[in-house]
């Protein structure tokens, strides 16, 4: 209630202490005089708040440095007070038309829950004489802490733009997460008069991996050709991972073989492109490649080759590879590389060796790598450890209590399973709801579990329950034993039959002739049900069925998988 009352009286205060400043733009206007402040240091001077005296570097950052790192502070504590105060000295010492300070400044209010305030500075701009390289700053320096929304804001505004504001747009939304904006955005600047180029392309490829668009994928490529676009090193590697992680392996090979391996990036993205589709031997083989033409390896290229013994259980060569990094190669491993080999031993079921990587790394273990150890206890039902890896994490997501709940289902330990539960219940802890993503058309649709939110909901049920009867007839029988419930079997099964992946595959198949690839993403890890259903299902629809995981691709195909039921 205070921020707020605070908030609305705030237009009144600025112009009752700051007279000077004209009516249009009383926001950021500076005054006539500016005083020498890296002479007078007012940050020394001032006292408005613990924060500006607590940390010990700001005596080496100049007033404006100083400004950006409190403002930033304030975004973290919510400081609207400071806030205020940092707004004043923008305006006494004239930086009304610092754009990365403007920017922080606008990004502090919103989080303080003064939108009306980061409004009101940005509804400024008209008056502030910004030209169009500081409007495209202050567009980039708005995405680079976050706020996604101010900078769309700021472009709308402005009266021209140039390819640099597109592709901070485009760019800032992939940063953000906003994938399907950005290629909407992509969309309205081909539809511009303004060409994109390089960096627009880097930007929009990276959305195309992202969302395992194959459609959207090979349109951006075939643009690409025919603006003749020259590939540099970065966007060679960039739709080698892009057709990598569309499910077009093939594709990302001809790529790999059409442009030129003189950098280490390229090499890198063709080996991790084929790790995630479990290719282990292609990986390797194209490592012996690289050593032959004399390209050292990275801790990237390391991490990517580990990534695939590690899928295929190639427990041996993985240790090799490790130990070929340092020894020859004086690659010390990091984080990343304690991480894939304790997924490589803990998949393969060697999970006290697992442990014992993790208790003589040299540096303290991530969150990360105890969840792999947590992960590997579930599968081999190795209780204490697992306990030990959920004391290691501090802050249990829903994917932690999962993972342990699953534990103690797999045991019978019914009592413990609900006492997880239960702690997610207080902690108000929510599961990740599964949810899966399929193109159709150049359209993208999502389906979350249990979800009967499309118009087709009863059409798709309908097929997908016909699927499930087809399948049980050839002698399928659901894998119920991790459903986080004590309940029947009937119960069980129908949680399961309502996945989302089931979902989508039962859409395409509504809406696509026979015979056509199916191709599905998911956000999680798939379950071992729809792993066993789909292998099925793929043969008896004589199709073949591409699911790409939070963790890897499953390419299903006459009854058999391409992970060879190891993930």
């Amino acid at each position: 209630m205070e921020t707020k009352r605070l908030c609305s009286r705030t237009g009144r205060w600025w112009r009752q202490m700051h007279p000077i400043v004209s009516a249009h733009s009383y926001l950021l206007r500076p005054t006539s005089a500016i005083p020498d402040h890296g002479k007078y240091g007012f940050f020394e001077r001032s006292g408005s708040s613990e924060l500006q005296n607590s940390s010990p570097f700001l005596g080496i950052l100049s007033d404006h440095q100083k400004l950006n790192f409190i403002l930033e502070a304030c975004k973290f504590y919510s400081d609207f007070k400071t806030a205020i105060q940092s707004h004043a000295k923008i305006i006494k010492f004239g930086y009304g038309t610092y754009p990365s300070l403007i920017a922080s400044l606008v990004s502090a209010y919103a989080h303080c829950d003064c939108l009306d305030l980061a409004h009101q500075l940005l509804d400024e701009m008209p008056y502030w004489g910004f030209d169009l390289i500081t409007a495209n700053l202050m567009i980039a320096s708005l995405m680079k802490v976050g706020e996604l929304d101010l900078a769309k804001r700021v472009f709308r505004k402005m009266p021209s733009r140039d390819v640099v504001t597109w592709n901070s747009m485009i760019g800032g939304c992939v940063r953000n997460d906003r994938f399907e904006e950005a290629l909407r955005l992509f969309q309205k600047m081909l539809n511009s008069n303004i060409e994109p180029d390089g960096f627009t392309f880097a930007s929009v490829i990276t959305v195309c991996a992202r969302l395992g668009s194959s459609h959207h994928a090979e349109f951006v490529h075939g643009l690409m050709i025919e603006k003749k676009i020259q590939l540099n090193f970065i966007l060679s590697s960039a739709l080698i991972d892009m057709y990598s992680k569309c499910g077009r392996i093939k594709a990302a090979k001809e790529i790999f073989n059409s442009v030129h391996h003189d950098d280490i990036s390229v090499w890198n993205s063709m080996i991790n492109g084929l790790a995630i589709h479990g290719l282990a031997s292609d990986a390797i083989g194209v490592f012996s490649q690289m050593e032959m033409e004399c390209i050292s390896p990275d801790s990237i290229t390391f991490i990517g080759i580990l990534t695939a013994c590690s899928h295929c259980g190639l427990v041996e060569q993985g240790r090799w590879y490790f130990d070929l990094m340092r020894r020859h190669y004086s690659i010390q491993p990091q984080l990343e590389h304690y991480g894939t080999m304790v997924d490589l031993l803990g998949r393969a079921g060697l999970v006290e060796e697992a442990y014992a990587v993790i208790k003589a790394m040299p540096m303290e273990p991530d969150i990360v790598i105890w969840r792999v150890l947590l992960s590997s206890c579930r599968n081999f039902k190795k209780l204490e450890l697992g306990e030990v890896a959920v004391a290691k994490i501090s802050h249990l997501n829903s994917g932690d209590y999962i993972l342990l709940s699953n534990m103690y289902c797999s045991l019978n330990k019914w009592d413990s399973s609900e006492r997880v539960r239960e702690m997610m219940k207080r902690g108000g802890v929510r599961k990740n709801r599964g949810k899966s993503w399929i193109e159709l058309g150049g359209i993208i649709y999502q389906f979350k579990a249990g979800d009967r939110s499309h118009p087709e909901t009863e059409t798709i049920y309908k097929i997908l329950e016909g699927l499930i009867r087809r399948t049980k007839l050839e002698g399928f029988m659901p894998t119920t034993d991790l459903v986080l419930m004590d309940v029947s079997d009937e119960e069980k099964e129908e949680n399961l039959n309502s996945h989302s992946e089931k979902l989508a595959l039962a859409y395409v198949i509504l809406k696509t002739s026979p015979g056509t690839e199916i191709r599905v993403t998911k956000n999680l890890r798939t379950c071992d049900d729809c792993h066993c259903w789909m292998k099925m299902l793929s043969r008896l629809l004589s199709r073949v069925i591409i699911v790409r995981d939070r963790i890897r691709f499953h390419r299903f195909e006459g009854g058999l998988c391409s992970c060879r039921d190891y993930w």
